[in-house]
């Protein structure tokens, strides 16, 4: 169950609108405008390989550690359906918060810097993943489970041999939607400092630099790009192996 489009759920939350497609357009309409910007990368290409290493860290902390927790969630809620609307609820909630509302909210208890940032990317995180792992868990067929524990299998077997590479396309489809829309969010994190390719968009708007702008826009949006390509190329071997292992448990 994927529940967002990756690719559009970066656009909407990163507050700059970073469609590569227009500012091309619009670099090749503005011949004066395209000189700016590659003037721009030549006198500040380190700066910009940096905070482009920067959102890249930043972004691959905060998913590392929301796949831990959020498929840990989702893992629990599925043995207890009763308390799974109200965290998926939670969930919910915290994802409807603006991104400039949940830093603020932050800033008095984590400080201003790379941890508030990570923070938040991590709570925006937590809907996608938990939800699908949820959902890919309790739509496995429980005839291929009671079959397993009919056979012996101990229920962390289960778990692990059955439940989880069955649903792992599912969850991995909800780590691609969080992945892609965290790339997005992570630009606005700038706002409290975690560094990344937000502080360009952020300098460029307070000094009407639109080099700058195009520059740090596009950086986010190719990167969103490129994890969804590699997440989407994930996701389809995935699903490959959870069908063979489907068949070979229909065989059994």
């Amino acid at each position: 169950m994927i529940i967002f489009n990756p690719v559009t759920s970066s656009f909407l939350f990163c507050f700059a609108p970073i469609d590569v497609g227009n500012y091309l357009s619009t670099l090749t309409a503005n011949p004066s405008l395209f000189r700016n910007v590659i003037n721009y990368l030549d006198r500040r290409g380190e700066l910009v390989w940096n905070l482009l290493l920067e959102h890249l860290w930043l972004v691959f902390v905060s998913i590392g550690i929301a796949v831990i927790v959020s498929v840990l969630i989702g893992i629990i809620i599925s043995y207890y359906s009763n308390t799974a609307s109200t965290v998926l609820a939670v969930c919910q909630v915290l994802m409807t918060i603006p991104s400039i509302a949940m830093l603020g909210m932050m800033v008095p208890f984590f400080g201003i810097g790379f941890t508030t940032g990570v923070i938040a990317l991590i709570l925006y995180s937590l809907l996608p993943i938990v939800r699908n792992t949820y959902t890919g868990i309790i739509e496995i067929d429980p005839v291929i489970t009671e079959s397993a524990v009919g056979m012996g299998m101990t229920e962390w077997r289960v778990l692990t041999k059955i439940k989880i590479p069955l649903a792992m396309p599912v969850i991995i489809a909800g780590i691609r939607t969080a992945t892609v829309m965290i790339v997005g969010v992570a630009a606005v994190t700038a706002y409290v400092g975690a560094g990344g390719l937000g502080e360009l968009i952020f300098q460029g708007i307070s000094r009407s630099n639109e080099a700058m702008i195009i520059v740090g826009a596009i950086g986010v949006s190719i990167i969103a790009l490129f994890f969804d390509f590699i997440m989407s190329w994930g996701e389809r071997k995935f699903a490959a192996k959870a069908g063979a292992e489907l068949d070979k448990n229909n065989n059994v």
